[in-house]
C-alpha cells in the first residue's frame, strides 16, 4: 500500500520518521510523568482532605453550638469550604472509592463520633458550585456528624490541572528541529552517492556509456560505488571486444564477396551466373546486417525531435516506393532520442508487417509518460510460444530460410536493442480476429548518455 503524502526521497523519509519518533516519545514520556504526578497529587489531596475534615469536625465539636456557623465560615478559605448542617444526616449511595475513604475517616475519628456514619461524595461541579468557585474541575464533599442533628460538611473545590509548561513545549520543538537537521545531514550524505549511482545505472540501462560514480559516502555506499565502477568497466571492455570482433569479421567478409562478384562475370552459363549473383547478394545483405548489429546502439547523440513527423516522413518515403503503408496523422510529439536509431527501428517493424502481413498501418499513441508507435498488419499473426523467440538473433519463423521471404533474422533483434537503449520496450500482440500489432514503447524522458 502506498500513501500519497508519504515523501519519496530518503532524506525526507528519514527526517519525517525521526521527527515523528521524537515527538511520540516526548508525548509518551510527558504523559507518563503527568500521570504519575496526578497520582501523587491525588494521594496528597486525599490526605489533606481527610486531615482537614477530621480537624474541622474535632474543632467545631468543641465549640458552643451558637458559634459553630461563624467558626466554620472563618475556617473557609481558598478551595476549602466548611458548612454546618442541621437536621437528619443525609444518606446516599457511595461507590467503592467513596466507601473506602469513608471507612478510613471513621477509623480516624474519636470514638465518640463513630456512632454516626460518614458520607463521602465525589461529584462534578454544579452551577451553584461555580458561583462559589469559578475555576473548578471537581468537588469533593465529606459530611461528618458532630452531635445528634448536626453535621459539618467539608467541601474541596478541586482546580483543573495546570497546562503543560511552555518550557517543555519549546524544548520538545528545539529537540525535534535539531534531530531533524542531523537526520537530514546524514540522509544527504547517504542519498547523494546513491542518487548518482542510480543515475549512472539508468544511463547504462539505456545503452549509454556509464559515467564514473564518485566513490564517496559511508562504507557500504562507497563499496557499492567501487563495485559498480568495476562492473561497468568490465562490461564496457567485453562489449567493445565483441563489437570489434564482429566488425572485423564483417569487414573481412567484404573482400572475398567482392572477389567472387568479379569472378561471376567470367561464368559463361547465364543461369549459373544469375544463381551465383543472387547468392552473393544474400551474403552481402547478411554481412551488412551483421555489421549493423555489431555497431550496436547508443553511439548517436541524443537530441529532441518530433517522433510523429519522423514516422510520417518514413511512411511517406515507403509509399513513394509503392509500399502498402498507411499513416494516421498525429499532433506534434516531442521526444529526446537518437533519431537514426528510432527511424531504423520503425522501418524494420513496417517492413516486417509488409513482408508477413501484406500491409502496414502505422499510428502513434501518446501517454503522459511515454509514446507508443503501433504498426498493424493483416497477416496470420504469431503463435504465443514464438512471440519472445522472434527477438533472438537469426531466428526466422519462415521455414525456407530465404532472405526474400524471411530476411536475415536480425531486424527484430535490432529493434529490441534500440528500444532498450532508450529505456523502452517492444512487444507483439495478435489482433482479435487476425493480424499482428507491433508496439514500440518509448519513454518521454531519456537522459543523455
Amino acid at each position: 500500500m502506498t500513501f500519497r503524502l508519504w515523501p519519496q526521497t530518503l532524506a525526507a523519509q528519514l527526517i519525517l520518521v525521526t521527527a515523528a519518533a521524537l515527538l511520540v516519545s516526548n508525548i509518551a514520556v510527558a504523559f507518563w510523568f503527568e500521570r504519575g504526578q496526578q497520582q501523587l497529587t491525588e494521594s496528597a489531596v486525599t490526605d489533606r482532605l481527610i486531615d482537614r475534615a477530621i480537624s474541622a469536625s474535632t474543632l467545631l465539636a468543641s465549640i458552643p453550638a451558637k458559634q459553630r456557623a461563624a467558626a466554620a465560615h472563618a475556617l473557609s478559605s481558598g478551595p476549602w469550604d466548611f458548612q454546618i448542617r442541621h437536621g437528619t444526616a443525609p444518606t446516599g449511595d457511595m461507590n467503592a472509592q467513596e466507601r473506602a475513604l469513608a471507612h478510613r475517616i471513621e477509623t480516624l475519628l474519636p470514638k465518640a463520633k463513630t456512632h454516626r456514619s460518614v458520607l463521602v461524595e465525589f461529584r462534578s461541579p454544579t452551577p451553584a458550585d461555580f458561583k462559589r468557585r469559578e475555576n473548578t474541575k471537581a468537588v469533593s464533599q465529606i459530611i461528618i456528624p458532630l452531635v445528634r442533628g448536626t453535621q459539618v460538611t467539608t467541601i474541596y473545590y478541586r482546580p483543573p490541572p495546570p497546562p503543560w509548561p511552555v518550557q517543555s513545549l519549546v524544548a520538545t520543538a528545539v529537540a525535534i528541529l535539531l534531530t531533524s537537521l542531523a537526520a537530514g545531514l546524514v540522509a544527504r550524505r547517504v542519498a547523494r552517492p546513491l542518487s548518482k549511482l542510480a543515475s549512472a545505472a539508468a544511463v547504462v540501462g539505456r545503452g549509454g556509456a556509464a559515467p564514473r560514480v564518485p566513490e564517496k559516502g559511508p562504507g557500504d555506499v562507497r563499496r557499492a560505488a567501487v563495485a559498480f565502477n568495476a562492473m561497468t568497466d568490465q562490461v564496457t571492455r567485453t562489449l567493445e571486444s565483441q563489437r570489434q570482433l564482429l566488425s572485423a569479421v564483417g569487414h573481412d567478409l567484404r573482400t572475398p564477396i567482392t572477389a567472387m562478384r568479379i569472378n561471376t562475370e567470367f561464368v559463361e552459363d547465364p543461369d549459373i551466373r544469375e544463381q551465383l549473383t543472387k547468392n552473393l547478394e544474400e551474403l552481402q545483405e547478411l554481412t551488412e546486417a551483421v555489421l549493423s548489429a555489431a555497431k550496436g546502439v547508443g553511439w548517436e547523440q541524443l537530441r529532441k525531435i518530433d517522433i510523429a513527423a519522423l514516422a510520417e516522413s518514413l511512411c511517406a518515403d515507403l509509399e513513394e516506393m509503392d509500399k502498402p503503408v498507411a499513416w494516421q496523422a498525429h499532433a506534434a510529439a516531442p521526444l529526446c532520442c537518437r533519431p537514426n536509431e528510432i527511424r531504423r527501428a520503425i522501418r524494420n517493424l513496417i517492413e516486417n508487417a509488409i513482408a508477413y502481413g501484406g500491409r502496414a498501418d502505422v499510428h502513434l499513441d501518446a501517454f503522459p509518460e511515454k509514446y507508443e508507435v503501433v504498426v498493424e498488419d493483416e497477416g496470420p499473426g504469431i503463435a504465443d510460444a514464438d512471440r519472445d523467440r522472434v527477438f533472438e538473433p537469426f531466428v526466422r519463423l519462415e521455414a525456407s530460410r530465404s532472405t526474400e521471404t524471411g530476411g536475415s533474422g536480425l531486424g527484430l533483434t535490432l529493434v529490441k536493442a534500440i528500444a532498450q537503449g532508450h529505456g523502452g520496450t517492444v512487444r507483439l500482440e495478435n489482433g482479435q480476429e487476425r493480424g499482428l500489432r507491433a508496439i514500440l514503447c518509448l519513454p518521454r524522458e531519456t537522459a543523455p548518455a
